[in-house]
């Protein structure tokens, strides 16, 4: 089979930074029985091509032009290129905004089925953190455009499934899994105390780790003896730093900037516990690969965590530092109920591995190619 998968960036020649681990894990996969080319929108500034992961990738290089002649010249841009290195048997984009409706219209225009992953903010508006596609009219028709363009629409997690059933649209739920071959549980899993917390996002307004800042001083004023490693590129600049020390965090919050995954690995092996702090996931990845490791999450009721609560996640309110300080707190004291939760989140983080996702994407590709159109 010939796949084109279509994406905003994540595919960096060096496979290491600015890249999307789980859609490079699923490409080596894929790249390993068909032809797999990737097409990115707007990663490099000029137009250029490379291997990675078993893939061939074309970046079709940045437009700068208004939003609705930008989204024309990424549409002629990979049209041309798709038709260059054709034909294919199926499309899939990864995100609704840019690259699903770019892929919805470039495969009508090819007569290519598309799959489209919704896996960001597709259904959610969150005014005060600026994010979420369903704020303003225009982003709302994006959606829809990407959904009515699509052949199917894939979603990774139920809670993800529930907003897009809510919003009228119906998909097919398959986790983007991980790379359980690097992503283990440690020959010997940490004793505590010392208690280790890691936490693994971008520092942003939506991943809100000022909510998990304000959580730590408090689980460290019952609990000294804790630390937490965040592991994640800065794009606040310096402010969660600031709020650490004016909190008084110093000894116990450490950031450390991006990381590449098999560091992120080792950061999961040394903790006992995971922390999420997002107002939304739509899946996050991050709790699969603490899971893997044998590591339960702690985080808001959202993506994964929703879907694995109370057997494999403990999910609190977005925004509730008291909650989530109680629930961190109470974890690390209950060894039993802790280590209880990371056997069954690590079972279904090696159940749904990236392997797995490799292949259950495949058979939907199949499917829709088989069937050719709605």
């Amino acid at each position: 089979m010939r796949i084109a998968l279509v994406a905003a960036g994540g595919f960096d020649r060096s496979g290491r930074e600015k890249v999307i681990p789980a859609l490079l894990w699923l490409v080596e996969r894929l790249s390993r029985r068909h032809a797999v080319h990737v097409f990115t929108l707007r990663h490099y500034d000029e137009p250029c091509s490379y291997t990675l992961a078993g893939a061939t990738v074309h970046d079709l290089g940045r437009t700068e032009a208004p939003a609705g002649v930008g989204a024309a010249i990424r549409l002629r841009r990979l049209v041309r290129a798709m038709r260059r290195v054709g034909p294919f048997d199926v499309v899939h984009a990864y995100w609704a905004v840019p690259a699903g409706v770019a892929a919805g219209a470039a495969g009508r225009w090819l007569d290519i089925p598309v799959v489209v992953t919704f896996d960001s903010g597709e259904f959610v508006a969150l005014p005060e953190c600026e994010y979420g596609l369903q704020r303003r009219l225009r982003s709302r028709l994006a959606v829809r455009l990407a959904s009515g363009l699509a052949t199917r629409v894939h979603v990774c997690s139920r809670h993800m499934q529930r907003l897009a059933a809510a919003a009228g649209i119906g998909v097919d739920r398959a986790p983007l899994g991980v790379h359980t071959g690097l992503f283990r549980r440690p020959a010997r899993p940490p004793a505590g105390p010392p208690w280790r917390l890691v936490h693994i996002a971008s520092l942003n307004r939506i991943k809100d780790q000022a909510t998990l800042l304000d959580a730590m001083a408090r689980v460290v004023g019952r609990i000294p003896d804790v630390t937490l490693d965040v592991v994640g590129e800065d794009r606040l600049g310096g402010a969660l730093q600031e709020r650490s020390a004016a909190l008084g965090l110093d000894r116990h919050v450490t950031f450390h900037g991006f990381q590449p995954s098999e560091c992120v690995a080792a950061f999961c092996q040394a903790a006992h516990l995971h922390v999420l702090s997002s107002r939304h996931e739509a899946a996050g990845v991050a709790v699969l690969e603490a899971a893997a490791c044998g590591v339960p999450t702690v985080g808001t009721d959202t993506g994964y965590v929703a879907d694995w609560s109370p057997e494999a996640a403990w999910s609190v309110p977005p925004g509730d530092a008291d909650s989530l300080a109680d629930a961190i707190g109470l974890l690390l004291l209950d060894r039993e109920r802790r280590e209880a939760m990371g056997r069954h989140a690590e079972r279904r983080a090696r159940t749904y591995d990236a392997d797995w996702s490799a292949g259950a994407l495949e058979q939907l590709y199949y499917t829709v190619s088989r069937r050719g159109g709605r």
